[in-house]
């Protein structure tokens, strides 16, 4: 299994701030609940890294 295999599996998505100044994605699907928390400097990267993905699958998409 890889980033081009598709699933048909319905998801939730959070993301912001914590109490405690990380950055939290929690993900919620068939029960399972997923929170990952990032330093602000870590979400950063992680933001930058979805703004170059979203470019080139425009890219791709053209």
């Amino acid at each position: 299994m890889g980033i081009n295999t598709e699933r048909d599996i319905e998801a939730n998505l959070q993301i912001g701030p914590t109490d405690a100044g990380m950055v939290r994605i929690f993900i919620e699907a068939q029960g399972v609940e997923i929170p990952m928390d990032f330093d602000p400097e870590e979400a950063e990267e992680i933001a930058e890294e979805i703004r170059a993905a979203a470019q080139a699958a425009l890219a791709i998409g053209k």
